[in-house]
């Protein structure tokens, strides 16, 4: 009937908006860490990150 030429979609980030393959995504852990250079913080910090991790794991 001729209507798709003059409509646009709703959505404009849609079409602007790539895709990105799984295997370009990161984690978010692009920091570089070593153990030896830790302290009694980094380690507390280390250990509550894993704690939340596994509870986020499972409830999933």
């Amino acid at each position: 009937m001729g209507r798709s030429h003059g409509h646009k979609s709703r959505d404009k980030n849609k079409a602007s908006l790539p895709q990105v393959p799984k295997n370009m995504k990161s984690d978010g852990q692009d920091v570089e860490f070593s153990k030896e250079m830790a302290d009694g913080a980094d380690l507390e910090a280390m250990a509550r990150a894993n704690a939340a991790n596994q509870r986020v794991r499972n409830r999933k």
